[in-house]
This record gives C-alpha cells, structure tokens and sequence, in this order.
C-alpha cells in the first residue's frame, strides 16, 4: 500500500506575520518572530504551519498586492530569515505552506510599470488591457469586488486596465503564455527552497472571457455572496465572465506535468499546483451559470477529503489529491 501523502488528515497551524510576533519593537510582526515561536506552534500537535503573505507589496492590501514574488518584505524581514524559518520549521518535523497571490500583482510590480507604458513594450500584453468603447466608457460592466468599476484609464496607453480588486491590482493575462510561465516560474523559486505546500488566493480570477462579454444582472433576491454584502453593487451581478473560467483547467494541469514550467522540482512538489485541476475538470464542462457553483461545490468537497473524519473512498471521489489550498472568490 502506498503511503499517504503528509497533508492528508494534516493539522495546519496558520500565521499571519503582522500580527503574530514582533521582534524589532515596530509594532508589526516579522518572519525572526515566526522562528521564535515556532517551539510553540510545534508542541501543540500541529502537522504543518501556513503563512499568509510576506511578499515585498506596498501593503495597500495587507500584501495581497504583491511587487517582487521573490523577496520579503523589509517589514518582515529578509530572504535570509525566511530560510532560517524553513530550516528550523522542517528541524522540529513541521511542513511549511505559503501563500501565492498568482491572478494579479501590485502595480508597483516591475513587469506592470513596463507594461503600462506604451502598447509595444516587452511586457505590453502582459495585462489585461482594453480599448474603451466610442463614448469613452469601459469595455464591459465588470465590477471590481472592493467596489466601483473593474477597470482603471491608463492615459500613457490610451487603454484601460482590469483591477478586479483594488486599482493598485491590476489583473495578469493568462492567456499569454509568456505570463503563465514567469509566474510558474515565481512559484519555482520557492518550492526549490523547500516549501512543502501553497495556498493559491483567489485562483479562479487567473483567467477572464477573452470577448469580455458583461455580466449579466442577478435578480434581487439572490443578492447574496462570499465576502460581499447585498448592498454591494458587485452582488448585482452575476459573475460569468470576469473570474472562474474553463481555461483555468489546462493552466493547473500543465503546472503537474513533468516537462511543465515548473519542470526540475522534485515531482512531489510539482503536484502542489497541479492537481487542483482535478476539481475543476468536470467543473468547466458545463457554461455559466452552472459552472461556477459547481466550481464551489467540488472546492468544498476537496476540503472535507483532507478531513480524517471522511472516508478513503469518499476522498478517492472528491480527487482529493491535492496539496494546495485553493480559494476561491465570487
């Protein structure tokens, strides 16, 4: 019989840095204050420890606003302290997972100040970027889920830019093979250090409708959501076009493959992103609207087979084989 992988039935311990242990005396926590405490977190009984991010980001989301995928941040340290946090971490028996915010950057990130500015540069296509329709107004009715519309002008292109979050976010093209590898390639740096798992925020907005049809509108009654109250105007929606696509499928399976972008990590690693697609194979089979719910439907199962309380076969249905944590917005 085949051994079990670790993070099935694993209790994950999660840390956020900011407010877990401060070290320095400047009132925010740091990656040293992780090490310190990590005699702690493993005399508790915990399997693995989970770390939200610690990206260099000017914070304006609290580091899901990522500007150097490779470096920590100065508020919470150096690259040095993390690898001193790994070390020490694998020492006392614990796995370590990260968080990668992979479906947009800061726009502070280098290949989005490029990108913006002019529409024949290296990295012009990088982004998503439209044309504004005659009167002037945005490509489509896409709302950005912090509020407001989906899309920013940028006068230096005569374009606009998709933020499905905050305007300092700007959305990855996934579509452009060229972004799908260097963000693979992101991702490498970290699991070549040695990090055991990743949590990937928000996956299902790697990809857009590449037509940018508008959403259509969702009646008053179902107003409802994750992470959003009726009173939002994001809830007037339904969201079929801007997040939750079929291409999403091909992207996480390539990752698993052994000539993929992330080709030279040991194929346990490789697993970690890949096998998400498991979930949403069956998923995308089916157009708006029922692909989205069951979008949510297979996450949900694929959380309760890490469960121990599940049973092997109800897990081996779920293709619960996955060692990432994916979430997913609206």
């Amino acid at each position: 019989m085949s051994q079990a992988p670790w993070w099935r039935g694993a209790v994950t311990y999660q840390i956020y840095p900011r407010s877990f242990m401060d070290t320095n005396g400047d009132g925010v926590g740091d990656l040293p204050g992780i090490v310190d405490k990590l005699d702690y977190v493993a005399s508790l009984g915990v399997d693995a420890i989970w770390i939200s991010p610690f990206f260099r980001s000017p914070m304006a989301d609290f580091g899901y606003d990522i500007a150097d995928y490779r470096e920590v941040d100065p508020l919470f340290g150096t690259n040095d302290d993390f690898d001193r946090l790994l070390a020490k971490a694998h020492a006392l028996g614990l796995k370590v997972m990260i968080d990668q915010v992979l479906s947009h950057t800061s726009a502070e990130h280098a290949w989005f100040k490029q990108s913006r500015e002019s529409r024949d540069n290296p990295k012009a296509d990088w982004y998503v970027w439209a044309d504004a329709k005659d009167d002037g107004t945005p490509p489509n009715n896409w709302l950005s889920l912090f509020g407001g519309c989906a899309w920013q002008w940028e006068p230096r292109r005569g374009q606009y830019y998709l933020h499905n979050f905050l305007t300092s976010q700007p959305d990855l093209n996934y579509h452009n093979p060229e972004v799908r590898n260097a963000v693979l390639g992101e991702v490498k740096y970290w699991l070549d250090k040695g990090v055991n798992g990743l949590r990937l925020d928000a996956i299902n907005f790697c990809f857009h409708d590449r037509e940018l049809r508008d959403n259509p509108p969702k009646p008053e009654e179902k107003r409802v959501g994750r992470g959003f109250s009726p009173d939002n105007p994001y809830a007037f929606q339904y969201h079929y076009y801007n997040n939750t696509q079929p291409e999403n499928i091909a992207f996480l399976r390539g990752t698993a493959r052994a000539d993929g972008p992330i080709r030279g990590c040991r194929r346990d690693r490789r697993d970690l992103l890949g096998r998400l697609s498991r979930h949403h194979r069956r998923v995308h089979a089916q157009r708006p609207p029922a692909h989205g719910l069951q979008l949510r439907v297979a996450h949900r199962r694929f959380q309760r087979g890490l469960h121990p309380r599940h049973s092997e076969k109800s897990r081996s249905a779920d293709a619960g084989r996955l060692a990432v944590l994916g979430h997913l917005q609206p």
